[in-house]
C-alpha cells in the first residue's frame, strides 16, 4: 500500500472509463478504415444558439498503429448552405475523459474558456466547427502524434457523415498550445497519413514543438506549470506503457499525486501542481537518462519529424514564452519554408503564454477567412 492507504502500483493509471455506451468501441473496430464512422447522435447545442449539434464516433489509430475509437463534436450553423468547416483542436491539457470536448462542451458540462471561444468564433463567421477528443480514449495528453492522427480521422468521419451535409465543405484546422500541437501534427502528417484528405489551411499558435527540450528545461526544480508537465508524463506513459514506464520511477508521494490527478482537468492540474517538482515525486531519476524515453519525446516533437505540411500554414508564437519556447518553432518555420510550405510566421513580443493566444487568434481567423475566399496565401518565407 502507498501513501494514505492507496495502492502503490507501478502500472500506468488510466482514466475512469466513460459509462456512456456511445464511447464504447465496437468489437469489429479493426475491420474499419481510419476515418470510418462508427456511430452518430444528435446533441443539444447549449449556448451555441443558431446551430445544430452532432457527435460522431469514428475509427482512428494510436501511436503503435493499433485501432482506437475517437469522438468529435460538430456544431453547424443553421440556414447556411455548404459552410466551411473548421476542425478546432481545443486546449484540453487534461487526463480525464470528462475534460474532453464531447463531454465538457455541451449539455451542462464545464468547458475550459478556450473551448467556448474556439467554437463561438467559427460559428459567428458562418462556419461549421468540429472539436475532436484528440487525446484519444485514454486521454493520452502529450501524445502529439496520436493527436494529429485523431484530428485527421475526425475530419474524414465528419465529411463521410451524410446527415451533416459537409462532404463538399472546404476544411481548415486550428488550435493553440496543446491544441496547436494536435493541429500542427495533423498538418505535417496529412501528406503521408491521410493523403486522400484535402485541407485548405492550418493555423497554430504557442506550439510545443520540442517535448524533449521542455522536459529538460523543467528539470527537477519547483515550477508553476509542474501539474501540466506531470500530466504530460502520465499521458505519454498511457500511450507508451512499455517504452516510458514513468510510474516505476515515482515515490509514494508521486504515486499519490498520480492517483489525485488521473481524472483531472487543466485547472485542477495547474492549481494542485503549482510549484511542486519532479524532485518531490521521483524515487529515481534514471528515466531522464534513458535513451528510450528521449526517443519517445523526440517522436512526439515536430522539431524532429521530417514530414512537412503541403497546405497554407500560419504560425504565431510569443518570443519570450516560458512554456512553449520560441526557438524550436522558429527553427520549424525555417525548415518548412525551405521545404516549400506556404508559411506565414508571426512572432509577438510577448512573454505570457495565454496572452499570446488572445493576441494572435484574430489574425489567425482572418487568415482562414481569406483562404476560404480563395485568396493566394501570403508567406513570410
Amino acid at each position: 500500500m502507498g501513501l494514505f492507504g492507496l495502492p502503490a502500483s507501478a502500472q500506468p493509471l488510466y482514466p475512469t472509463p466513460d459509462p456512456d455506451p456511445f464511447y464504447a468501441a465496437p468489437s469489429d473496430l479493426a475491420s474499419l478504415q481510419p476515418g470510418d464512422v462508427v456511430r452518430l447522435r444528435r446533441v443539444g447545442t447549449g449556448p451555441y444558439v443558431g446551430s445544430e449539434g452532432w457527435q460522431v464516433a469514428f475509427r482512428s489509430t494510436n501511436s503503435t498503429g493499433n485501432p482506437v475509437m475517437g469522438v468529435t463534436t460538430v456544431l453547424r450553423p443553421m440556414g447556411v448552405p455548404n459552410p466551411p468547416l473548421v476542425s478546432y483542436q481545443a486546449l484540453i491539457n487534461s487526463l480525464g475523459t470528462k475534460c474532453q470536448p464531447s463531454r465538457s462542451l455541451l449539455n451542462g458540462g464545464m468547458p475550459e474558456e478556450d473551448m467556448v471561444a474556439g467554437a463561438m468564433a467559427p460559428i459567428a463567421r458562418g462556419w461549421a466547427v468540429s472539436m475532436p477528443d484528440y487525446l484519444g480514449p485514454t486521454s493520452a495528453y502529450g501524445a502529439a502524434k496520436l493527436s494529429g492522427m485523431m484530428t485527421l480521422d475526425s475530419i474524414k468521419a465528419v465529411k463521410k457523415t451524410a446527415d451533416l451535409g459537409l462532404a463538399a465543405s472546404p476544411v481548415a484546422i486550428a488550435g493553440y498550445s496543446g491544441g496547436a500541437m494536435a493541429t500542427a501534427w495533423a498538418a505535417a502528417l496529412q501528406p503521408t497519413y491521410a493523403p486522400d484528405l484535402r485541407l485548405t489551411a492550418a493555423v497554430a499558435g504557442g506550439i510545443p514543438a520540442d517535448l524533449e527540450e521542455m522536459a529538460t528545461a523543467l528539470g527537477f526544480e519547483p515550477h508553476p506549470g509542474f501539474g501540466l508537465a506531470f500530466a504530460a508524463a502520465m499521458g505519454l506513459e498511457r500511450e507508451y506503457p512499455d517504452r516510458l514506464p514513468v510510474s516505476e520511477q515515482l515515490n509514494e508521494n508521486g504515486l499519490w499525486f498520480r492517483e489525485l490527478t488521473h481524472d483531472a482537468c487543466r485547472k485542477f492540474l495547474l492549481f494542485h501542481g503549482a510549484f511542486r517538482s519532479a524532485e518531490q515525486m521521483a524515487a529515481s531519476k534514471n528515466l531522464m537518462d534513458s535513451p528510450e524515453a528521449h526517443a519517445v519525446l523526440r517522436e512526439n516533437s515536430l522539431r524532429y519529424f521530417e514530414g512537412v505540411p503541403g497546405i497554407p500554414t500560419y504560425f504565431w508564437q510569443a518570443r519570450f514564452d516560458e512554456l512553449t519556447h520560441f526557438g524550436p518553432v522558429a527553427e520549424l518555420a525555417d525548415r518548412y519554408c525551405k521545404a516549400g510550405t506556404p508559411l506565414q510566421f508571426r512572432p509577438y513580443d510577448i512573454t505570457e503564454h495565454m496572452t499570446a493566444a488572445i493576441t494572435g487568434f484574430g489574425g489567425a481567423w482572418n487568415y482562414l477567412e481569406a483562404r476560404f475566399r480563395g485568396e493566394p496565401a501570403p508567406t513570410s518565407c
